[in-house]
C-alpha cells in the first residue's frame, strides 16, 4: 500500500506541474529549495560536503548554505520541469536548448557505432534527452538505477519512455542492452559520477580517492562507440545549454584492464570540469566517497 502511495504521489505531482502557468513554474524551485534545504538536513550536509571538496576551505558559513539551498532549487527545478516536459512541442524543445557542439554526438553517429554520452547527475538532462528524442529523432536509450518501491520505478521508466527514452534498469542484463543499443546506433546515455552497483574503478576525484563506474570505458573500448563527456546546464529565464566534450581516446594501448582504467581516470578528470561549471546544479546529495561514510557516523 505503502509503495503504491509513493507512486501516487509523483503522478499526481506530475498533473499539478502540468497545470501551472509558465512564471509560477519558473518561481516555485526558489521556493521549494529552502523548504527541502531546511527539511532534509542530512542531505543538507551531505552536499555542503561536495560543495567543500570543489570550492575550497574558503566556502564557509553563510556562503556554503547559500550554495547548498541553491542545489536543492536546482534539484526541485529539475522534477518539476521533468514533469512538465511531455507538454513541450518541438519547437518550445529547440528553443529551449543550445548544444554547440552537437556535432561530436552527430558525427558518432554517422561513423554507425552509436554514442556513449558519459553524464554527471547535474541540471536538466531530461530535457536534453527528450530534446533528443523529439526534436533530433534520435534513438536513445538510458541506464538508470532501479529505485524502490517497484511501483515508483515503473512510474518512472513509463514516464521517461513516454518521452521517446528506451529504459534500461541498471543491473546483471543492462550491459546486454547497452551492447544492443549501440549496435543498433543509438544514443546511451549512461550517468557516470556514481558507483551505484560497486566493483568500479578507482580514480582521482576531486583530489580524492573513490571509485566510478567502469562500463562507459569498457563499452567504448569494446564497442568503438565514442564516449563523449557531456552536462546539460540550467540558464538564466529558464533555458539550457547542453556542453558535448570531445571523443576521450578509446584506442587500445595495452591490456583491456589498463585501457578501462586509464579511460575512467580521463573521464573523471572530464567530469570534475563540467561540474566545476556549476557546482550549485550537482544534484548528488549521497555519499560518494569512501570517507562520506565515516564523516556521517561522526554526526
Amino acid at each position: 500500500m505503502a509503495d503504491r502511495m509513493w507512486a501516487d504521489a509523483y503522478r499526481l505531482g506530475s498533473r499539478l506541474a502540468r497545470t501551472l502557468p509558465g512564471p509560477m513554474a519558473q518561481r516555485l524551485p526558489d521556493v521549494l529549495g529552502v523548504a527541502l534545504a531546511t527539511s532534509m538536513p542530512s542531505k543538507r550536509r551531505m552536499i555542503e560536503r561536495h560543495l567543500g571538496r570543489i570550492h575550497g576551505p574558503s566556502l564557509t558559513g553563510r556562503d556554503l548554505k547559500r550554495a547548498s539551498a541553491k542545489a536543492f532549487e536546482s534539484y526541485a527545478r529539475y522534477w518539476l520541469e521533468s514533469f512538465r516536459l511531455p507538454d513541450k512541442s518541438v519547437a518550445e524543445l529547440r528553443a529551449g536548448i543550445d548544444v554547440p557542439n552537437y556535432h561530436h554526438v552527430q558525427a558518432g553517429l554517422d561513423a554507425g557505432r552509436g554514442v556513449i554520452l558519459a553524464l554527471p547527475h547535474l541540471g536538466g538532462w531530461e530535457w536534453a534527452g527528450f530534446w533528443m528524442a523529439a526534436a533530433k529523432e534520435v534513438p536513445i536509450t538510458v541506464v538508470v538505477e532501479a529505485i524502490e518501491p517497484p511501483e515508483l520505478f515503473e512510474w518512472f521508466t513509463s514516464f521517461r519512455e513516454s518521452l521517446g527514452m528506451h529504459v534500461v534498469p541498471l543491473g546483471p542484463d543492462s550491459a546486454t542492452a547497452v551492447i544492443s543499443a549501440l549496435k543498433r546506433n543509438e544514443v546511451v546515455c549512461l550517468l557516470s559520477d556514481r558507483d551505484i552497483g560497486g566493483g568500479g574503478i578507482e580514480v582521482d576525484f576531486f583530489d580524492e580517492r573513490t571509485t566510478l563506474p567502469g562500463g562507459p570505458a569498457l563499452l567504448g573500448l569494446r564497442s568503438g562507440a565514442p564516449v563523449l563527456p557531456t552536462g546539460v546546464y540550467f540558464t538564466a529565464g529558464g533555458g539550457h545549454v547542453g556542453v558535448v566534450q570531445p571523443p576521450l581516446d578509446t584506442t587500445r594501448h595495452g591490456k583491456l584492464r589498463q585501457d578501462v582504467n586509464r579511460v575512467t581516470q580521463e573521464l573523471a578528470g572530464a567530469l570534475e570540469g563540467l561540474i566545476r561549471r556549476e557546482p550549485e546544479q550537482w544534484h548528488l546529495f549521497q555519499p560518494n566517497w569512501p570517507s562520506d561514510e565515516a564523516w556521517l557516523a561522526q554526526g
